[in-house]
């Protein structure tokens, strides 16, 4: 129950990185009836889908919203959902660009995916399509589990891949420093898809922020707490992309950036 002083009762749930968890938790949230369910990922988006068509539901995701069948149009959700999207698929590719600028006799660049994503499939086409027009080469590690993902970092030494890129997952956006010492402890060049993983010692990132995704949730979970629909609220595309480069862990690696690079990024870690 909310505080006398206050108006509104925050139900928090978290299925602690086991996807399986998540139908129960919104299966729960539904059976107390909550005004709205903010559904932070595309997991627990789907979760909540199913377990709800009447309650409204704010999301925040990095999958194409109409092609998951979250709403009917970005423009006209039409349903009981609505948010904010990061369209994934399109950043990816220049991730791989960036890299392939950062490293240019590279040849063979890794890429670390979550195969628990929705998004992963459209991603992995996405970069194999941009790698065969930069005539490169990719090795993709799928990784689930936190021991996954070390196991696919020992892979990507193991088989020198120049850079690596990391797609983007619940996982690997639960620990961003963790991901972060994982490629200096190989001495491997890595972009990340989020801010925060530059801040946490990452190479470099592009993309947005996981935090700006959050407010935008918040955001659109007012308005409908104050009356307005789902269907009425048009997906907001977050359209605050970030280059951002960490030029003390380019020390560390021994790699000095082009300043082409340099003068392209809207923030600078020294």
């Amino acid at each position: 129950m909310p505080h006398p002083s206050q108006n509104v009762a925050v139900e928090y749930r978290w299925a602690e990185n086991q996807p399986d968890r998540l139908p129960a938790l919104a299966a729960d949230l539904v059976r107390r009836r909550v005004a709205v369910i903010a559904a932070s990922g595309t997991p627990a988006t789907l979760a909540a889908k199913a377990a709800t068509s009447i309650i409204p539901i704010v999301f925040n995701s990095g999958a194409d919203p109409v092609a998951l069948g979250f709403v009917a149009s970005l423009n006209r959700p039409g349903g009981n959902l609505t948010g904010s999207a990061i369209l994934e698929a399109e950043l990816a590719p220049k991730r791989l660009q960036l890299l392939r600028e950062l490293m240019p006799n590279a040849t063979l660049f890794g890429v670390l995916a979550d195969p628990n994503f929705p998004a992963t499939p459209s991603m992995i086409a996405s970069l194999q399509v941009a790698a065969s027009t930069l005539r490169l080469q990719l090795v993709v590690e799928n990784a689930r589990t936190d021991s996954e993902v070390e196991l696919a970092f020992a892979a990507f030494s193991q088989q020198h891949v120049g850079a690596v890129l990391t797609g983007i997952s619940v996982l690997f956006n639960r620990h961003p420093e963790q991901l972060a010492a994982m490629a200096a402890r190989h001495a491997l060049p890595a972009i990340f898809p989020f801010r925060e993983h530059a801040l946490a010692g990452g190479l470099m990132s592009y993309g947005s922020s996981i935090a700006y995704g959050y407010h935008q949730v918040g955001i659109y979970t007012g308005r409908i707490l104050k009356g307005e629909k789902p269907a009425d609220l048009p997906v907001q595309q977050v359209t605050k992309i970030d280059l951002v480069i960490n030029l003390k862990t380019a020390k560390a690696l021994g790699i000095e950036f082009p300043t082409g690079l340099l003068v392209r990024a809207e923030e600078v870690i020294e």
